[in-house]
């Protein structure tokens, strides 16, 4: 009886990882490919920095940067994280921060993903700035820029001032959690069902 329910338990276990990841549901981006071509836009050096964009839909709940480094070698990497403000880059309300992430040593094209802790409310046709910001480690730390993205729905932002027909390379959207299947239900039934059991039996032989 030990075992069945220890068995059970993993199984559930799995089974509500599998679930709580959640999917990735892109709204806007700039440009897919990785290995898209263009220069590196200083984190640093650049602020107030980042990417304007028009959401269509009601909420985000990440972001992705595609990263390099224009200090490759230097043995330093970078703990970064992205701002949402409306209204302005510069002196605009911000509306939430992700939760920072560690860039490794010599990051090049790499695409990282920022979450929020929560999804933010947005408005749909609204435009809103997203701004990476260098917590600590390498100065050099820089975003793909390029005005080959042809993203129309926002642009470049640097030093606080727009950047007509340049793009960060970047991917925002939502997480969309699936609910729990009905095979985990009866899963999670079985094995309380189970756990109760085995506690009657051993009062009842007490």
């Amino acid at each position: 009886m030990k075992t069945t329910c220890l068995i059970l338990c993993a199984t559930m276990c799995m089974a509500f990882i599998a679930n709580g990841q959640g999917t990735l549901i892109y709204d806007q981006s700039s440009a897919t490919n990785p290995a898209a071509g263009g220069y590196g836009a200083s984190i640093f050096g650049d602020q107030p920095m980042g990417q304007s964009f028009t959401p269509t839909l009601s909420s985000i709940g990440f972001v992705q940067f595609n990263f390099t480094d224009a200090y490759p070698g230097n043995g330093s990497g970078a703990t970064i994280y992205v701002n949402l403000w409306s209204g302005s880059i510069s002196n605009g309300t911000l509306l939430a921060s992700t939760d920072p992430i560690y860039l490794p040593v010599d990051a090049s094209r790499l695409v990282t993903n920022f979450f929020f802790s929560t999804a933010v409310t947005l408005t749909p046709g609204t435009t809103y700035y997203l701004q990476p910001y260098l917590q600590s480690g390498n100065v050099g730390m820089s975003i793909v820029a390029s005005q080959s993205f042809n993203y129309s729905g926002g642009t470049l932002y640097g030093n606080g001032v727009s950047d007509p027909g340049y793009n960060l390379w970047f991917q925002e959207g939502v997480i969309e959690v699936p609910e729990p299947s009905s095979l985990v239900l009866i899963l999670l039934s079985s094995g309380l069902f189970l756990h109760m059991r085995h506690k009657r039996k051993k009062h009842s032989c007490a």
